[in-house]
């Protein structure tokens, strides 16, 4: 039954993290969209393929998001739109209205692209619309383009693939098999390009290997020359769905080393690269002496500041509020509406060790009135745990923002010395699409 949500009241309270069911320690239903846009969305992510043109194909009022979205980052030239009206679903025409409406698109472009995104909605599936014959027919009166298959479809958020793991997937799609270059590698499904001193990339380019990512990509030769990488590495947990298509289908290796906070593991992603590759092993104490005396830096600067992190920040929360903790930071609140089975782990030990921790949804209809209406006292690292609790210290970071290994946690902690030092205008942050949107381009 609905019933009316006082602005002045909040009827959510958070979850003990002892008291939580995993994956998924919330009920779904009535859902809010926070106002921190930092994280990419599907327009965003297409437009990291160079040279390609997208075309969104869906209701006028669904196009709305995507148009705006084109339109800060400064891609009106790369993007266009089809609109789906009534008439075509009485009509049954929408095979036709793609095929038609695309290649008018296209024969109207000062330039032919190398290739175009076509993105369907749901009212496709909806429908019955026989995409196979769309995409048939278009690579047919245009030979000379490539095209691929994206959705914008929230029917497919609950079930099979999600959305972010379809899009990361057909980043790779328009990839041609070619020769396998020995010794070559390939960071994928990542939206911001790896940190050169990164753990990871530090290693492979010290030794001379080859490496392919698309956010390095120039133009759509370059990306194809991806192609001929022999190992896949992903670090983003969807991603992982990306890599296996691309094994199978072009034939390198997938190397899933997913990000972490862990030591352990660290050692573990580094030790499994290096099977594979011939790299030289890091100074494992080395690094991991620098790490400590970096959290022990903050930690001395902090005190105990209350600490809210979210899910959006890095795509282990838990895994960072277990390292936090672990040296003393008063982690007080995470917020994330579900957790990926690489952490539990981390929930286990959190669950025995800090049984009080606060998690929090962010997706609750009732969070729309969770902010406070003054400036918390709280460091928050991400934008969502920023807009909740109304702190305008905050690390600004989505997504993991290109860090890994050793160097994300020392990068962290110069973060949250910075977050301490200085005032950010969360308001005006954390409206900015993907982090700073012209990046993609």
């Amino acid at each position: 039954m609905l019933r009316k949500v006082n602005g002045h009241e909040v009827d959510i309270e958070p979850i003990k993290i002892r008291d939580c069911n995993f994956p998924s320690p919330f009920h779904a239903g009535l859902e809010f969209s926070s106002p921190a846009r930092g994280t990419w969305n599907i327009a965003h992510q297409g437009m990291l393929i160079p040279e390609a043109h997208e075309i969104f194909v869906c209701a006028a009022s669904c196009l709305r998001g995507v148009v705006l979205t084109a339109y800060e980052m400064r891609a009106e030239k790369r993007f266009s739109t089809v609109a789906v009206e009534e008439q075509n679903l009485v009509d049954g025409n929408m095979e036709e209205l793609i095929v038609d409406g695309v290649s008018h698109i296209i024969d109207q472009l000062p330039q032919k692209p190398p290739c175009v995104l076509v993105y369907t909605s749901c009212v496709h599936h909806f429908c019955g619309c026989d995409l196979e014959l769309v995409y048939r027919e278009l690579r047919k009166k245009h030979p000379d383009i490539d095209f691929t298959d994206c959705y914008m479809n929230p029917i497919m958020r609950k079930s099979g693939r999600t959305p972010d793991q379809i899009m990361r997937s057909r980043f790779y799609s328009l990839l041609k098999p070619r020769p396998i270059q020995k010794g070559t590698v390939a960071f994928i499904g990542n939206d911001f390009s790896t940190a050169k001193d990164s753990t990871l990339y530090k290693a492979l380019s010290e030794a001379g290997i080859r490496i392919y990512e698309l956010t390095e990509c120039k133009t759509y030769e370059e990306y194809q020359e991806m192609a001929a990488a022999e190992y896949y590495i992903a670090d983003y947990p969807s991603a992982k769905a990306g890599g296996e298509d691309l094994q199978a289908r072009l034939g390198g290796k997938l190397l899933y080393l997913p990000f972490t906070f862990s030591y352990e593991e660290i050692r573990k992603n580094v030790r499994e690269l290096a099977f594979h590759v011939p790299i030289r092993l890091p100074d494992f104490d080395k690094e991991e002496s620098l790490c400590e005396e970096s959290l022990s830096k903050v930690k001395e600067t902090i005190g105990q500041t209350p600490i809210a992190i979210d899910f959006a920040a890095f795509s282990r929360p838990l895994g960072l509020a277990r390292l936090l903790l672990s040296h003393g930071f008063n982690v007080k609140r995470v917020y994330a509406d579900s957790f990926t089975g690489e952490e539990k782990s981390d929930f286990d030990y959190l669950c025995q060790q800090e049984p009080d921790l606060e998690i929090w949804p962010t997706l609750d209809a009732q969070m729309r009135f969770a902010s406070d209406r003054k400036a918390s006292d709280y460091l928050c690292i991400g934008q969502k745990a920023a807009h909740f609790n109304t702190a305008p210290h905050f690390v600004n970071i989505v997504e993991n923002g290109g860090l890994y290994g050793y160097q994300a946690i020392t990068e962290l902690c110069r973060l949250m010395l910075d977050a301490v030092e200085n005032e950010k205008d969360i308001r005006t942050l954390i409206q900015k699409k993907a982090w700073g949107c012209e990046s993609c381009i």
